[in-house]
């Protein structure tokens, strides 16, 4: 213990510490907060090309994925958007109350929840594409196409690699 009272792993370090360790690890230089800091920007961005149809990127996500698959469970969905069911159920419970998406048990689990995409989800899929589309552009747009394609060839890639750590850690149950 230190004399404030912390365990010496709890105390801040001191400035000297922070000096020994080199150079000062600026905020603007963390992949986290860089992460973080993008998608501020794209949901600012994909709110203002898509706030009129009042519909989340979360919830755009779960209706492109019920437009490529036709019906899918809560559970597999979640796993698609890397989001935990309790989450994922939230949303897809809102687009239902707005008839974008039907629910019902499936025939073979009664606990599993079955959806699909109703006409008006489609519709409003399809009204939705071009403004989510744009959005997706106006984040990358700084970028040039070679620099696009290398940023997403690297997110894929952190992603993939860091797949059994977000299922191990439950981040989808």
């Amino acid at each position: 213990m230190n004399e404030s009272g912390l365990a010496e792993a709890d105390a801040a370090p001191s400035p000297e510490a922070l000096q020994a360790l080199g150079t000062p690890w600026l905020l603007p230089e963390r992949p986290g907060f860089l992460m973080r800091r993008l998608h501020q920007i794209h949901v600012s961005l994909f709110s203002e090309r898509c706030g009129a149809f009042r519909v989340t990127p979360l919830q755009y996500s779960l209706l492109s994925l019920l437009a490529e698959r036709e019906e899918a469970d809560q559970t597999t969905l979640a796993n698609a958007v890397a989001l935990d069911r309790t989450t994922t159920t939230g949303a897809l419970k809102r687009l239902e109350l707005r008839g974008y998406v039907e629910r019902s048990a499936s025939p073979t689990d009664r606990r599993s929840q079955r959806c699909r995409l109703t006409q008006a989800g489609r519709a409003l899929l399809g009204q939705m594409e071009t403004a989510a589309r744009q959005a997706h552009d106006a984040t990358l747009e700084p970028l040039s196409e070679e620099e696009q394609a290398t940023l997403i060839r690297l997110m894929k890639k952190i992603t993939a690699a860091h797949q059994q750590r977000r299922d191990a850690d439950g981040l989808v149950n």
